[in-house]
């Protein structure tokens, strides 16, 4: 006997993967840590991701739903005197 054992990787093998996406397109194919979709280097750690309520995502009000109508409307004010603009030459 050479001392070798069988090795049972099929457990493994056939464990839940992470979903996220790479940078060329594809999904991580890290093994999902247990209880949670995604693997340790992309949220599945514990106490990983945002807090409740994210006050962060209020830091600056940038991207709130109000910032973002006033910039469609300021976009469509250009866009409007661009036009004006070029009927004028």
């Amino acid at each position: 006997m050479t001392g070798a054992h069988a090795r049972n990787t099929a457990p493994m093998q056939s464990s839940p993967r992470c979903g996220a996406r790479t940078r060329d397109g594809g999904t991580c194919r890290a093994p999902a840590r247990h209880g949670k979709e995604r693997c340790r280097m992309h949220g599945g750690a514990q106490r990983s991701g945002a807090r409740k309520g994210n006050e962060n995502a209020l830091k600056h009000g940038l991207f709130t739903r109000a910032a973002r109508a006033e910039a469609g409307q300021v976009r469509l004010l250009l866009d409007e005197a661009q036009r004006l603009l070029e009927e004028l030459k």
